[in-house]
């Protein structure tokens, strides 16, 4: 890494826990160990959060480069917290957890989990599961953009074509002719084609 990975450490709200003592001194337990296992993997934490409704702000204004979730039977609500509070700027999540229900794990990684760990937080551990999650949130990142490109490549090529076939139609020209047409009018304008076939088709209609 060329800088310490800035990491988000999103824990329960111990106050509006029930008051069992043992419950709470479990949490802070965890809590603890999970945050000396990043210091001594050399992680930089920027932060530990609750997980509420000034999170988005907070993740805004932190800009970590990983979301942990330390949560226990609450791991359905801190991940829908965490998952909207990043819709818009996406991040790897990592979730820790002794909730020993996972029914709820395939919804947790559609929304962008990249590793959901049940028991075992043995500090040894966690240097290789938040490098498994970022190469794995960095492999998604890269699906995605391709698949977006392809859309856009796909919906560019039917908007040409849709100008082709108004070209073709109006001028009496052959699908070459049009398609010659519409690249020299984008170059001579230093502009793409498909603005140009944008323009095109935006005038047919306002035309009829």
């Amino acid at each position: 890494m060329s800088h310490p990975l800035r990491i988000v450490v999103i824990v329960p709200d111990l106050a509006v826990l029930d008051d069992q003592e043992e419950h709470v001194r479990l949490q802070l337990e965890r809590s603890r160990s999970l945050r000396v296992g990043l210091l001594e993997a050399q992680y930089d934490i920027v932060a530990t959060l609750p997980a509420d409704v000034f999170l988005s702000e907070r993740l805004a204004q932190l800009r970590p480069d990983l979301i942990i979730v330390d949560a226990e039977s609450e791991a359905r609500d801190a991940l829908e917290h965490v998952v909207m509070a990043t819709r818009d700027k996406r991040r790897p999540i990592v979730l820790f957890t002794n909730d020993p229900d996972t029914t709820h794990v395939p919804d947790a990684v559609a929304a962008g989990v990249c590793a959901y760990i049940v028991e075992g937080l043995a500090p040894q551990r966690i240097r290789p599961i938040l490098q498994v999650a970022m190469a794995r949130f960095k492999h998604e990142q890269s699906l995605r953009a391709e698949l977006q490109d392809a859309r856009d490549e796909l919906k560019d090529r039917k908007t040409i074509d849709r100008a082709k076939g108004i070209l073709m139609q109006r001028q009496s020209l052959s699908e070459k002719e049009a398609y010659d047409r519409l690249r020299k009018l984008a170059m001579d304008k230093g502009i793409k084609m498909v603005q140009i076939a944008q323009r095109m088709i935006d005038a047919a209609e306002l035309l009829g």
